[in-house]
């Protein structure tokens, strides 16, 4: 009789031990957010997305300069930036008042790669790549996964090609004519070949 006992004492003491954790956290207060009956965002909650958290990107297309840190820097490719060189004198400074030297016809990010390591945060001299505390972006369709953040049209972006092709076929214009003027005031400050009659004495 005292060892049936017995295994049923050994019986529910190792069953609270193993349910230690367990009840630990039936008692204590839910830290979890029931999403999608309570937004996480809601003032009224008292609660709110922490500061380090990884959600949307958010890419400030007046602050980038096209220099490809961020394509770079990301470990799973989901980053693509075309630029253009831009025209002396033909384009405005970025937002932050820098000097803009590419124009970015197309930045593109393809959420359904992105791993949010953040990693194409920091190489961003401009800081116009940022994370957001936006989360709420699913899709039932792959091809609404894949932003596009360039705000140049297509009529603007045949413009900038158009004045770059007419600036390089000047430049290179001018520097034919240069070497070619170089060439002859060369030739012009070359010695002449001394001419006579080879004489032979007999």
């Amino acid at each position: 009789m005292k060892k049936y006992i017995n295994n049923i004492w050994l019986g529910i003491y190792t069953v609270l031990v193993g349910m230690k954790i367990t009840i630990i956290h039936l008692f204590a207060k839910n830290v979890t957010v029931q999403y999608p009956n309570k937004h996480p965002l809601e003032k009224a909650s008292g609660d709110k997305m922490p500061m380090n958290a990884r959600n949307r990107i958010f890419v400030d297309m007046d602050l980038c300069n096209g220099c490809n840190g961020c394509a770079r820097a990301c470990p799973v490719n989901c980053i693509t930036v075309q630029t253009l060189k831009v025209v002396p004198g033909d384009a405005p400074p970025l937002k932050n008042g820098e000097k803009r030297g590419l124009w970015v016809p197309s930045y593109t990010l393809d959420f359904a790669k992105c791993c949010f390591c953040g990693l194409c945060i920091d190489p961003c001299p401009t800081e116009a790549i940022k994370m957001t505390t936006e989360f709420e972006y699913s899709a039932y369709d792959r091809k609404d996964l894949f932003y596009k953040f360039s705000t140049m049209t297509d009529e603007e972006i045949q413009q900038k090609k158009e004045l770059l092709a007419n600036f390089q076929a000047e430049k290179a214009k001018k520097e034919a004519e240069a070497k070619k003027a170089a060439d002859a005031a060369k030739a012009a400050e070359a010695p002449k070949p001394e001419t006579g009659e080879l004489k032979i004495d007999n």
